[in-house]
């Protein structure tokens, strides 16, 4: 089935990633960067199933050869923390063939960003096994091309002008202009012991002596207003929108069905949750027998939103019936009550879940706080046992008992060291986490399953809310049950209970697998009886039941007395 996942990406040098990089991985192609001289190869990497550049008019020929482009890119971005390239990954509609996908991506691809004037170099990765996860890889340049073909830029210093007590930036073209117009620009000057911007007509006047040659400016320049667009959340959006709309028009022109939709879930009115990214790592472990959290998460949640649509379903057909035979009431009272089981026994579910999740947080928490304080605990006394010894070691021969104090310290401290790396080893290894895992590994667990804690609290929510809006639709059906004899109904609904209640356990076991728990459905009958005051019903119905029957038998012994 066609899904929506388009994913947004900056490659930047900040955070030490390089264009020819991610160009080499997108290619499965080995290429040298010629900024730092690294060669990235990737011509091992399996699964690339097409790949092209795509170039505006305006840009030159040779950068139809990626390796040229993406160097010509890092040669113009000379700033250490340089944004180079900006990154799309985007899911393809596994519906359509391969001919049909490059079709797709390729009417995007120029519609969006080579007719704005982008660079574009693409490829479709379809990894093992194949038709599975066939995705895209499209990496864009961020600045703009002017019409020969050389890079804009990205921002422009502009200097804050004054005239007349009134201040405004110009770029360095509107400068001379501007200085025509009697705008100059406002330079430090040493005013008593302060430094104080003025401009040089006002600070000559009054025999102030410049301190600095650098003019006033704005602390990020002026954005190119290409740039700007390119970089705003607005432009995102219409991407995202975009994406969607040209793989239904692919899929709608294929003779396809299915469609996919760039809003969230909130945004479409939807009640269902959305599953979380899993990635590789996760289903890597889940292919071992291993279980991920993120994909136990991501079953829970998909047989969470299945149940509930189908749940939504029923008491919406059940609401708008009207019962006008005591059969037909039974039936519909006995299969909204099915329908009650299912949602407490969900609820029941999610709460073992979060039950699980806090437990293990409860744990996991104070044991990272244990585990940083024991961290910084070792780093200051390695750091207090190397100062000692830099101080022994150059500590003459003559200074005997200072050599003495300084070794004595140093044995302590190696003692204390070994201590604490003793209880640090035994910390990780009582959570199964290694050396390697603590530093990375162990906070990002804790996140994830505070995430998944979030996500099961909002399915919470969800079912509550539908829970209540049955139990509305059940006290529906009760007014509509006044006018019929109510020994009559329960007993009717007595005889078919069974069979309903033993639906809901099917469901159930269907929907959750290895997963049913036999004592949440043994629960949820409790919880429903209680809801619904059955109790209390059972004992009204009997002592109607046992006023019928002495009235019966004051019948029966009147007519015996008449009789005779």
């Amino acid at each position: 089935m066609a899904i929506y996942h388009l994913e947004a990406k900056i490659v930047s040098r900040g955070a030490g990633r390089s264009a020819v990089a991610a160009a080499a991985y997108l290619s499965c192609s080995r290429m040298l960067n010629e900024y730092d001289g690294v060669q990235h190869d990737y011509t091992r990497k399996q699964g690339l199933g097409w790949r092209q550049v795509f170039l505006p008019a305006t840009a030159p020929a040779e950068w139809q050869d990626r390796e040229t482009l993406w160097n010509a890119v890092e040669e113009t971005e000379t700033a250490k923390d340089s944004r180079l390239a900006r990154e799309f990954v985007a899911a393809l509609p596994i519906e359509l063939s391969r001919e049909e996908q490059i079709q797709l991506l390729q009417d995007f691809i120029k519609e969006q960003f080579v007719a704005d004037g982008m660079c574009a170099d693409a490829a479709i990765h379809d990894p093992y096994p194949p038709g599975h996860n066939p995705h895209a890889h499209i990496l864009l340049t961020v600045r703009p091309l002017d019409e020969k073909g050389k890079w804009q830029y990205k921002t422009e210093k502009e200097y804050l002008c004054v005239k007349g007590g009134e201040e405004r930036g110009f770029t360095a073209a509107e400068f001379k202009q501007a200085q025509a117009d009697g705008w100059e620009k406002q330079y430090q000057y040493k005013v008593g012991k302060k430094k104080v911007y003025m401009a040089p007509s006002a600070a000559q006047a009054q025999g102030y002596e410049r301190v600095s040659k650098y003019p006033k400016s704005t602390k990020y320049g002026r954005q190119n207003p290409i740039t700007e667009r390119w970089n705003s959340d607005e432009q995102l959006v219409l991407w995202r929108a975009a994406w969607a709309d040209v793989a239904n028009r692919h899929l709608e022109r294929t003779g396809h069905e299915e469609r996919i939709d760039h809003r969230s879930h909130a945004e479409r009115g939807l009640l269902e949750q959305p599953t979380v990214h899993e990635g590789v790592v996760a289903r890597a472990m889940e292919k071992k027998g291993i279980i991920s959290d993120r994909c136990e998460l991501n079953r829970q949640i998909k047989a969470d939103n299945a149940l509930l649509q189908e749940l939504r379903g029923q008491v919406k057909k059940l609401a708008q019936a009207v019962k006008s035979t005591l059969p037909a009431l039974a039936e519909a009272m006995e299969n909204l009550r099915k329908n009650l089981l299912l949602f407490c026994y969900q609820l029941g579910y999610l709460c073992k879940g979060k039950e699980r999740l806090n437990a293990s947080l409860n744990t996991l928490r104070p044991a990272l706080t244990q585990y940083n304080q024991l961290a910084k605990d070792i780093r200051d006394k390695t750091k207090e046992r190397r100062s000692l010894l830099t101080e022994k070691k150059a500590l003459s021969a003559v200074h005997v008992f200072r050599h003495r104090e300084l070794a004595a310290k140093i044995a302590a401290l190696t003692e204390d060291l070994e201590e604490l790396r003793s209880e640090k080893n035994l910390l990780l290894a009582s959570l199964a986490y290694t050396e390697e895992d603590a530093t990375d590994k162990f906070p990002k667990d804790i996140a994830a399953m505070e995430q998944s804690l979030k996500r099961l609290e909002e399915q919470e929510q969800k079912y509550s809310t539908e829970l209540d809006a049955a139990l509305t639709e059940y006290a529906g059906l009760r007014e509509q049950a006044q006018g019929f004899n109510r020994v009559q109904l329960y007993e009717a609904r007595q005889a078919i209970r069974p069979g309903k209640e033993q639906e809901a356990e099917n469901r159930a076991q269907e929907v959750y697998g290895e997963k049913y728990n036999p004592l949440l459905i043994f629960d949820s009958k409790k919880a429903v009886s209680r809801m619904l005051h059955e109790d209390i019903e059972r004992q009204a119905v009997r002592r109607m039941m046992r006023q019928a029957h002495k009235e019966q038998q004051t019948f029966q012994k009147k007519k015996s007395e008449q009789e005779r």
